[in-house]
């Protein structure tokens, strides 16, 4: 017999809510450990179910068919660059990171009346896809399975975006969530991970 996993994808800021609000929800996969030790402190997930299960990068993605050649993170300040798409930081932990990084490289002042945000990672993806923008800061997660061209932003630039699940207090599939829960760090978890450019918990980073 197999259990059927219905995902609900989001920002995790967004999904937080949700379960703050009682959204039926087996297993929440943060993509930071800020909202997990947030709904840990309201009592709302089974602590001894807390894990870190990857570590994600952000990436400058671009079209194939862009002129544009980007290398560098400062390269968003050209002037032939209008538009760039982020994650809204209010919510989604790849804005924040992408802020932070921008932050860090001295441009946040120089870029920020350029962008435009995205409720979430894919959406922000989904713009520079459309060509609604020039360049969008993305996850490498979904910049190595696109049609697109991408360079990697050095971590050094923004704070570790460490991928933390937990299952949730009161749900009544909890065995079930916990063994979903082991397959993500499990053996063939982990393979899924690495493929899609996750830093997995005790490996080094990609480059």
């Amino acid at each position: 017999l197999y259990n059927k996993v219905i995902f609900n994808f989001g920002s995790t800021g967004q999904l937080a809510q949700q379960i703050e609000r009682g959204a039926p929800v087996d297993v929440f996969a943060s993509a930071n450990v800020a909202y997990i030790d947030e709904l840990k402190g309201q009592g709302l997930i089974v602590s001894d179910t807390q894990a870190l299960y990857g570590r994600g990068r952000i990436t400058l993605w671009t079209r194939t068919d862009s002129p544009l050649r980007l290398q560098d993170i400062k390269d968003l300040t050209r002037s032939e660059i209008k538009r760039v798409a982020i994650a809204n930081p209010a919510h989604a932990p790849y804005g924040i990171a992408a802020r932070e990084a921008l932050q860090s490289a001295s441009i946040w002042d120089a870029v920020q009346p350029k962008l435009v945000l995205g409720e979430n990672v894919r959406q922000t993806l989904q713009y520079a896809q459309t060509g609604n923008v020039d360049v969008a800061i993305v996850a490498l997660s979904l910049s190595v399975q696109s049609n697109g061209r991408w360079v990697l932003i050095p971590e050094e630039l923004h704070k570790p975006i460490d991928q933390t699940l937990a299952v949730i207090k009161g749900t009544p599939n909890e065995r079930e969530a916990r063994a979903f829960a082991a397959f993500i760090n499990g053996p063939k978890g982990r393979t899924i991970m690495r493929k899609y450019g996750f830093i997995l918990p005790g490996e080094e980073s990609v480059q």
